[in-house]
């Protein structure tokens, strides 16, 4: 028996989860939260085998959830259900440690298979996410520059960005100008969109 935990904010949404998998008879939910905080204690509670984390939640989100299991409780596989299909957000699940990433608007049927495949060490990725993400092209932007436009995409103006990398005032700025030439953006806003479609920004969280 695969015992899993469900993490979901939205009630009705958890609830029809947890009827579906029931009828898988295999999978068994053991715990359920809809709060990001709440991830870690409640995993560390009931030891499932699988986590499944929708990406926006209250509190800490899916993304920083995974990473903390990561480091927890590594034993506890995570798969990331999410209404984002993009490709950005899918890096920064992989990044946090995801072994799985399906789509809200998937088949019902594959969430059950993709439980199992997480829990007996394998993977299950979204076949047209996951080809979009082999054959997205390479990043032009240091990683310093994506994440000052991460930063700024968030609303950071450059004084909080520079706070929170550690960095000057001008060197920030200096990493937003670089990036908008690099990706031939006629304003900040534009350079944020371009990176954000070609999924080039890192998740906040990672």
């Amino acid at each position: 028996m695969v015992r899993v935990l469900l993490a979901e904010d939205m009630r009705l949404v958890r609830g029809a989860l947890r009827a579906l998998l029931a009828e898988a008879g295999d999978i068994e939910v053991v715990a359920e939260t809809g709060h990001g905080d709440r991830i870690v204690p409640t995993a560390l509670a009931h030891r499932p085998d699988v986590a499944v984390l929708d990406v926006d939640l209250p509190g800490a989100d899916g993304i920083a959830g995974t990473a903390a299991l990561r480091d927890v409780l590594p034993g506890c596989r995570v798969l990331i259900l999410t209404a984002h299909r993009r490709v950005e957000v899918l890096r920064a699940a992989l990044a946090a440690g995801a072994a799985g990433f399906m789509p809200k608007d998937a088949p019902p049927e594959r969430l059950a298979d993709a439980i199992r495949r997480v829990a007996a060490g394998g993977s299950a990725i979204d076949p047209d996410l996951a080809a979009r993400a082999l054959t997205a092209p390479a990043s032009p932007l240091t990683a310093r520059e994506a994440q000052a436009l991460a930063l700024a995409a968030d609303g950071c103006e450059p004084r909080e960005i520079a706070r929170r990398l550690h960095l000057s005032a001008g060197t920030v700025r200096n990493y937003l100008a670089a990036a908008q030439l690099k990706l031939d953006a006629r304003t900040r806003l534009d350079a944020v969109r371009i990176a954000r479609e070609a999924g080039w920004l890192p998740h906040p969280e990672v």
